[in-house]
């Protein structure tokens, strides 16, 4: 019987757009191994309502 794998789906969000007071919110989906990363991912990605790159966190 085969094991579950290490790998989950994590949604990272947009940290600089809250104090911003636009409408909406930036998310990405992508997944993580937690064995190699147990810690919360933080990346720099796109954010096309600000239309710049900021720093998105994974949130649960």
């Amino acid at each position: 019987m085969a094991k579950k794998g290490n790998r989950v789906q994590v949604i990272l969000e947009c940290t600089e757009h809250k104090g911003t007071g636009l409408a909406g919110t930036s998310r990405y989906i992508t997944t993580k191994n937690k064995k190699n990363t147990p810690e919360r991912l933080e990346l720099k990605k796109y954010n096309p309502i600000m239309r710049k790159v900021t720093v998105h966190k994974e949130i649960k």
